[in-house]
């Protein structure tokens, strides 16, 4: 006998049951219309056989997949070189694993994968799609627009007018940007320099605002584009340190950044806080509470950001099927954030 034989079938279900397959159906596949003692009656069967619903034939019935794709617009090597999608993507992950949904990641190494991706995401093969780490100029967005796909996007969107109807989950980029600059003046410090993160990303934009928020009329040669990663803030320590030898303080746009400021800083003989002080973004504890000497940061709650990214798009799902009411809710989310003091700072 093979295995797919010996599986038990909806029909063995239903005669464990004594109810017909039809309301073995209705109750496996959610539906309504049962009444209590039956349904309890068929749960208990499908326990008791192991019973697994066909996804196939399931999906015909209840018009969903139970799958959701998750889109990182970043090449691999970052993504799972970078703590904070690993952060991001367990918050998701729990959010659909709570709902019985699958997450189907995709990543995307250059622009033959956008299209790629669109074409996956117009094929039907999943209920909706969390996207993030968009750039500005980035195809995605129209891409998964014309996939006609629920979307939740991770970031405020920065594209175009369907930015404006998109929904999203954020963090309070510009405000904590500025109370992490705010420290720093607050200690006294006068040559406060910042590296930013990409500036094509809404993310850094909006920490460079912040910055320019308190210190607007600093030096321009204060400021030194980064790109998020370790050696992007070895790169602009070095030019900084360059330009401006007097700098006495550095807020960098994450911890990644920050992490490779402080190399550079340990390199020159720069003691930290002593003779510069340093505050990074994110708050993820296995850089920041690592480096020499540990980091104040702020802290956005990148995990809550994943699972409400996910919780925002099965509210959407469950309105579509009728699941859920119609109320859909706020558009963008935007998280606060809080600065975490550590020695660095």
């Amino acid at each position: 006998m093979t295995e797919t034989a010996s599986r038990p079938t909806l029909e063995a279900v239903a005669a464990r049951a004594g109810v017909s397959r039809a309301t073995a159906s209705r109750v496996v596949n959610g539906g309504d219309g049962v009444r209590e003692p039956l349904v309890e009656r068929v749960r208990r069967a499908v326990e008791e056989l192991g019973y697994v619903p066909n996804q196939a034939a399931r999906s015909l019935v209840t018009r969903r997949h139970d799958a959701v794709a998750v889109v990182i617009a970043e090449p691999e090597t970052r993504v799972f070189a970078d703590p904070f999608f690993a952060l991001q993507l367990r918050g998701i992950s729990k959010e659909l694993t709570a709902h019985d949904s699958q997450l189907v990641l995709l990543l995307t190494e250059g622009r033959d994968d956008h299209a790629r991706v669109g074409r996956y995401l117009a094929g039907g093969h999943v209920d909706g799609a969390l996207v993030f780490s968009l750039h500005l100029d980035d195809p995605l967005p129209q891409l998964i627009h014309g996939a006609g796909v629920p979307t939740v996007f991770g970031g405020r969107p920065g594209w175009g007018d369907g930015a404006r109807r998109a929904v999203y989950v954020d963090s309070d980029n510009r405000g904590g940007a500025r109370e992490a600059v705010r420290h720093l003046v607050g200690l006294g410090r006068t040559r406060v320099a910042h590296i930013t993160g990409a500036l094509d990303q809404t993310s850094a934009v909006d920490r460079l605002d912040g910055f320019r928020d308190v210190m607007g009329d600093a030096d321009p040669g204060l400021v030194v584009e980064g790109d998020f990663t370790p050696a992007g803030g070895e790169r602009a320590m070095r030019e900084l340190l360059e330009r401006c030898p007097d700098v006495d303080a550095v807020f960098a746009a994450n911890d990644l950044t920050a992490s490779g400021a402080l190399r550079v800083l340990r390199e020159r003989g720069r003691r930290v806080p002593d003779d510069v002080a340093v505050i990074g973004f994110d708050d993820m504890l296995p850089v920041a509470e690592q480096t020499d000497p540990p980091l104040t940061t702020v802290r956005q709650d990148i995990e809550e950001m994943g699972r409400l990214m996910a919780r925002l798009l099965l509210r959407d799902l469950g309105r579509r099927t009728g699941k859920q009411g119609a109320d859909g809710g706020p558009a963008g989310v935007v998280l606060p954030t809080t600065l975490v003091r550590r020695v660095s700072a």
